[in-house]
């Protein structure tokens, strides 16, 4: 029996009870076909089996969905057995009644999260919980309904496509998907329409994948950006089909489809004339409409009779022409110039020329401005070759310069002077002739360099200049010299005829055909029986000896006066002596000594050695006097004792006082009246002994009694009689004085060593004057009011 809830709960129960299978019939039909065949094999029956169940999914009644039924023939509806469920959703998504076999889906159901279930079922005695027959598996598979719409996975969409493209140009590809199962009803099959965007695109309505053009001549420069709606709707468009949007956003690529046209048909530009090479004149533009590389221009002067004095060149954006100066401008001779200025596009044209050729011409007038210019010279440098024994005030050259301006000023003539700092030149000054003022010498200087101004007369800032190169040429005016050698050797066993040195000359002069030297012997030594010459006339020559027994003892130096001549004309030639001295070689030729007192020395003691004694001794010499200096130089103390110092006597300051109300550190009644000093000695501060006693106790007491300067008086002179029968005591004075430790103060020197020179009393007014430093002793010695009693 099926229970019903309605017509949608009786139709799931329908589904599910027709694909339960009876267990009687199966059976039978078993045993009928074993009757008639041996039987070999016991086979195991079952007693239920079933097929797969089918619902729909979505299912939203408040009711549990009704799948089907098991039951189990040994199930005699005495609730004996027990059904139990097993597998995918099993307790969760799906529940069985353990007594009727009944299977409800306890939750909503999506095909599209999951397709089918796997479970397993059993009927075991409810008693006993034994298993009654084998687990069987059955699945349950959810069927679909409408219920996705379709969707563009990946919109909204950008596409792209050239301008002016032809009807039928493929723009995009795109698809929609559907999460419905395709091989059941229309529910995934879906069709495309635009919603916006007509008439330029369309779309096919099968398919969808292409989206085309549907207008021709479609100009970027007149729309560029485009927007279509594209609709995709299921179940074949039909009503009650659920539909999905998505955007494609058109962009038309542009190509070179507008020829350029300049801005200007006629451009007026001025330059002065006094402009370098390479400067900016103006700019043109031929404008394009289209945009990138399409709008790239190049630029050329065609023609024009400027073509040789400007030149045109593209600036670095490849969009304006520059002109600029290719020649150096001169009012004077021409003022004006035309040019025929062509721009071409770059790129090729990408349509017929049926609108005509992408290139446009226009013409350019130049104006010279007249401005006032420096001088001119004839000649960009000058080159001038001097002898070098030319005479003082020979002219080497003349330089011109002119005003090329039409008031053509006069042009004065001047030589810089960093250019020429020894002063070797000088120009006259109205006609720049250039000559020299003194001696010119290659040997010093083989180039001048000089720099020439000319300035015109009338407006002095208007000054150019020009390099002058002077070459000194050389003239044979040095005298050829020994090169290097001016002392040689000769071996004691040296033999006649023996090669002792091979001498070279050099010369100060470089001649163009270059150096000829000449050797011989001076006159007075042509037949000296020591030694001969020989030129080899490579401009070196060899000095031989003519004899040989050598020795030291006998003569130790010779003396070789050799002539040496050049081939340049007028001939220069010298005397060189050359020194030769004897020296001991070994077997070898190598010397070994030149020196004829190194024979008296000891065959034991070599020169090395004797050197190293001497240094040895003198050194040693050198640390006795040192010792003996410093031993003589030091000095003895002045004072027997440590303690007698004078300095520490006058004053010992050991810690700082508290003043006036610190009555542990001293007494400050003995301080105002030195009679009662003596009274108190056995009063001392009881925190610290000190370390001396107080000067006071050696000072008489009548110097002490006699009071104002006079114990001053008397306290110096009982120190300087007590330093003068002193052993110990030092050579000097013990009295120091200061008089200038408050030079650089407002107070000025506070000493008090002629203090006793008045006997007026002093004012200490002057104190509150001096800050808050002496604060303390202006109320202390300041002036005290009328009505206050005196301190003491």
């Amino acid at each position: 029996q099926l229970t019903e809830s309605g017509p949608r709960t009786a139709l799931y129960a329908l589904i599910g009870a027709l694909s339960v299978l009876p267990l009687g019939l199966l059976t039978k039909a078993a045993e009928d076909e074993d009757a008639g065949r041996p039987t070999r094999l016991q086979r195991v029956k079952r007693g239920w089996v079933w097929n797969q169940f089918f619902v729909l999914e979505e299912y939203t009644g408040l009711e549990p969905l009704y799948i089907g039924k098991l039951h189990s023939d040994m199930d005699k509806g005495d609730g004996s057995i027990k059904y139990i469920l097993n597998g995918e959703g099993a307790g969760t998504t799906f529940t069985i009644d353990d007594g009727t076999g009944d299977i409800h889906a306890i939750q909503r159901l999506d095909r599209e999260v999951k397709s089918q279930y796997v479970l397993r079922a059993q009927a075991r005695n409810r008693l006993t919980d034994r298993p009654l027959e084998p687990e069987s598996e059955f699945i349950v598979k959810i069927q679909d309904i409408n219920d996705n719409e379709p969707r563009f996975l990946d919109g909204p969409y950008q596409a792209t496509v050239p301008e002016m493209s032809q009807i039928g140009t493929s723009v995009i590809h795109l698809t929609a998907t559907d999460a419905d199962d395709p091989t059941y009803g229309n529910s995934a099959r879906v069709v495309y329409s635009i919603l916006e965007g007509q008439p330029y695109f369309s779309v096919d309505a099968k398919t969808g994948k292409a989206l085309h053009l549907m207008l021709q001549n479609m100009d970027r420069e007149i729309r560029e950006n485009y927007t279509v709606l594209i609709q995709a709707k299921d179940m074949g468009g039909q009503l009650g089909g659920l539909a999905g949007t998505t955007t494609v956003n058109i962009t038309l690529s542009d190509i070179n489809d507008n020829p350029p046209m300049f801005e200007q048909r006629l451009y007026q530009m001025s330059v002065p004339e006094s402009a370098p090479v390479g400067s900016v004149v103006g700019r043109v533009w031929a404008k394009d409409r289209d945009i990138g590389v399409n709008s790239e221009m190049k630029y050329s002067i065609i023609d024009g009779d400027g073509r040789d004095t400007f030149d045109v060149s593209t600036d670095p954006s490849n969009l304006f022409g520059i002109i600029t100066v290719k020649k150096p401008l001169d009012f004077e001779t021409k003022p004006s110039y035309t040019l025929k200025v062509e721009g071409a596009n770059t790129q090729p044209e990408a349509v017929p020329r049926h609108r005509g050729t992408f290139k446009d011409v226009t013409i350019v007038h130049v104006s010279v401005e007249d401005v006032d210019e420096p001088p001119r010279f004839d000649a960009s440098s000058y080159y001038v070759e001097m002898r070098e024994d030319a005479v003082a005030g020979a002219q080497l050259r003349t330089v011109s310069a002119r005003d090329p301006d039409a008031a053509n000023n006069t042009v004065r003539y001047y030589i810089e002077k960093s250019s020429d700092p020894q002063k070797n030149f000088y120009i006259d000054i109205t006609s720049g002739s250039l000559m020299t003022v003194r001696l010119l010498d290659r040997e010093e200087v083989c180039w001048h360099n000089i720099t020439v101004l000319a300035m015109e007369m009338n407006n002095p800032s208007q000054i150019s200049s020009v390099s002058v190169a002077v070459k000194v040429l050389d003239v044979n005016d040095n005298l050829p010299s020994l090169a290097d050698f001016s002392e040689v050797y000769v071996c004691e066993n040296a033999k006649a005829g023996q090669l002792i040195q091979t001498v070279t000359a050099e010369d100060a002069d470089e001649p163009q055909a270059g150096h000829h030297f000449t050797y011989s012997l001076a006159p007075e030594a042509t037949n000296n029986p020591n030694f001969t010459l020989r030129d080899n006339q490579d401009n070196t020559a060899w000095i031989l000896t003519r004899r040989g027994g050598w020795s030291q003892s006998e003569q130790s130096l010779y003396y070789l006066p050799i002539v040496i001549s050049d081939g340049e004309q007028p001939v220069q030639s010298s005397t060189s002596t050359l020194t030769v001295r004897v020296c001991s070689c070994d077997h070898k030729g190598s010397v070994m000594t030149c020196n004829a007192e190194a024979y008296s020395l000891p065959a034991s003691l070599s020169r090395g050695a004797l050197i190293a004694i001497l240094c040895c001794i003198f050194v040693l010499l050198v640390m006795i006097l040192l010792m003996l200096s410093l031993r003589t130089h030091r000095k003895k103390p002045f004072l027997c004792d440590e303690e007698e110092n004078v300095h520490e006597n006058i004053v010992r300051y050991d810690d700082e006082g508290g003043g006036e109300e610190d009555t542990e550190a001293f007494d400050i009644a003995a301080m105002w009246n030195p009679r009662e000093a003596h009274h108190h000695v056995g009063k001392m501060r009881q925190d610290m002994l000190p370390e001396i006693e107080s000067l006071s106790r050696y000072v008489p007491q009548a110097c002490v009694m006699g009071g104002g300067d006079s114990s001053v008086h008397g306290y110096v002179l009982a120190k300087l009689l007590e330093a003068d029968f002193d052993p110990c005591a030092p050579p000097y004075d013990s009295l120091q004085t200061y008089a200038y430790e408050g030079e650089c103060s407002v107070a000025e020197s506070l000493s008090s060593l002629q203090s006793g020179t008045s006997n007026a009393d002093h004012e200490y007014d002057y104190l509150n004057d001096w800050g808050p430093r002496f604060k303390k002793l202006a109320d202390m010695y300041g002036v005290l009011e009328t009505n206050s009693p005196p301190l003491w």
